[in-house]
């Protein structure tokens, strides 16, 4: 029987074109979905005939792992609870999004456990699993209202070239696929980023949409430093760390993020684009620190969700961190070792201000010594 074709661009109400999705997975059909890069098929991942036939659909030989569609990159540590730091780090800058993280499965505790057997050996038959978490609203929305996860491999027989429309599904898989959710021309057009874990670091198993270079980019550790207007505390507390991780490092200024390590400042008040205060870039320079060319800018979600420490100058910044992202909670600390705020010099004459760096500068040389990269 030919599959059912809807175009989700023309639905009148996108809830009932995923509860159809979601009806048919649970029934063990195979559905085509639209997603960034290509086209993908997927199946239940809770039931092993629907496996089966998505493997027998795709012409694939055993022991060539299919990828595991999750819905967050929180729900990673649940099928990988030992994921590396680095790890994390990559699966929180880069989902939802067109980059695959394969992982070594170890962990007794792993949900990965508790897939049928027969799922199993699809998903994980090297003791390591591919997870993703598609950039797409309808499979997203369909993942949300399943129990589980989905069992996940691009629209396409293997050895044909990848389908990037609805009809090439059609067109490569015929009436092995039930469902066809059509969203038109896929945005990339191109493979996801497999990227492998290993120990201290990754490496790239296929680069497609994301390129190695922005990919080590991303799995840089990041600290950022967050005051009120982004005008003198932050951005002194950045160029600071940076000087000081410089030393800690070997290296110079500018060599510090090639080194692995990205270091941002932002205000929770502050306005995009801005200039720091005059005062804070004469004590910089009285320093040798050059925070010249320093542009303030306000701090966003993206910014906090790539964020691996967030340091605040006083307890109020990290409330107002903590009540709008609670997840980021764990990652959010005062710059104080002693719990005490550091006072905005803002207003006040340059000794102030001196005053305020020495701070920085004090508590900082305990940080440099903390973060481990």
């Amino acid at each position: 029987m030919s599959p059912v074709v809807i175009d989700i661009r023309s639905a009148e109400d996108s809830r009932d074109v995923v509860h159809l999705a979601v009806q048919a997975l649970a029934e063990g059909e195979l559905v085509a979905f639209p997603t960034e890069t290509v086209y993908g098929l997927a199946a239940c991942g809770l039931n092993e005939r629907a496996v089966e036939r998505l493997s027998a659909a795709k012409g694939r030989q055993e022991g060539h792992p299919f990828t595991l569609a999750i819905k967050s990159a929180d729900d990673a540590l649940d099928y990988v609870p030992a994921m590396s730091a680095l790890g994390q780090r990559l699966a929180r800058r880069c989902w939802p999004g067109p980059v695959t993280l394969v992982v070594a499965d170890r962990h007794p505790d792993s949900l990965l456990r508790q897939l049928p057997a027969g799922v199993q050996r699809f998903v994980v038959p090297h003791a390591t699993v591919g997870l993703r978490v598609p950039a797409h609203k309808t499979i997203q929305d369909v993942m949300r209202l399943l129990p589980g996860p989905i069992v996940l491999t691009s629209a396409n027989r293997t050895g044909e070239r990848d389908s990037m429309t609805a009809a090439d599904v059609r067109a490569s898989l015929g009436d092995d696929v039930q469902l066809v959710l059509d969203d038109g021309r896929s945005r990339y057009g191109q493979p996801s980023s497999v990227v492998r874990l290993v120990e201290g670091g990754f490496e790239v198993v296929r680069e497609g949409v994301v390129s190695q270079a922005t990919l080590r980019r991303l799995s840089s550790l990041m600290v950022l430093f967050v005051c009120t207007g982004n005008t003198c505390r932050s951005p002194m507390a950045e160029t600071l760390f940076r000087k000081l991780l410089a030393q800690r490092l070997g290296c110079a200024v500018a060599e510090v993020e090639d080194r692995g390590v990205i270091v941002a400042s932002a205000g929770i008040a502050a306005v995009m684009g801005g200039r720091p205060s005059p005062e804070a870039v004469d004590c910089m320079a009285r320093m040798n620190l050059d925070l010249s060319q320093h542009e303030t800018q306000l701090l966003t979600e993206k910014l906090i969700r790539h964020a691996d420490i967030v340091i605040t100058m006083t307890r109020s910044h990290r409330q107002a961190v903590i009540s709008q992202w609670p997840d980021a909670a764990a990652r959010t600390w005062l710059l104080c070792h002693n719990q005490q705020d550091v006072a905005d010099p803002i207003g006040g004459p340059l000794e102030q201000y001196h005053q305020c760096a020495q701070q920085l500068r004090g508590e900082l040389e305990i940080w440099a010594r903390q973060v481990d990269f």
